[in-house]
């Protein structure tokens, strides 16, 4: 789903995904009473990317309020060339994930919110494996952990010399 203005064009280039809508029920006096939260990505393919959930009473506004929400929380994110600079694993809760980057070609090997993050982030050729918990926010955090930890070898040499230079 990309966000359009009345020219048709991309409004900032950012586009958005729905990863997962919960729907959660009350027992009131009356029935049932029924709220939702979204999990939305957003990025613009250009190497930031965020996430969040979004929690109101119907489905379009718990999207529209996640969506807003994740372009506050949006990251830039360290490539090389079109895939990431160095293998990571990082964990969140239940959710492992290990990311591997790939030659020019591969695509992006992922599997659910991981894709997602990946794909909206610009990453075009990455190895990715989730593994433990299959709770779509989990997942999410722990490949926006792993993405955050990344590090140029610029930025590795120049601490390194830091270090020795001390």
């Amino acid at each position: 789903m990309r966000e359009k203005d009345s020219s048709g064009a991309n409004k900032g280039g950012i586009e958005e995904r729905v990863i997962h809508v919960n729907r959660c029920a009350k027992v009131v006096k009356g029935g049932r009473r029924f709220s939702f939260s979204a999990l939305i990505v957003v990025g613009d393919r250009n190497g930031r990317v965020g996430y969040a959930l979004g929690k109101a009473n119907e489905v379009a506004d718990a999207i529209r309020k996640g969506t807003d929400l994740a372009k506050r929380s949006m990251f830039s994110v360290t490539m090389k060339d079109r895939t990431i600079p160095h293998e990571i694993e990082a964990r969140f809760s239940g959710a492992k994930v290990f990311m591997r980057p790939a030659s020019p070609g591969t695509g992006v090997i992922a599997g659910g919110g991981m894709r997602a993050v990946l794909e909206l982030s610009g990453i075009r050729d990455v190895l990715a494996k989730s593994m433990g918990s299959n709770n779509s926010l989990n997942v999410i955090r722990a490949t926006v952990k792993a993405l955050q930890a990344l590090e140029s070898r610029e930025a590795i040499l120049a601490l390194r010399r830091e270090e020795t230079a001390a």
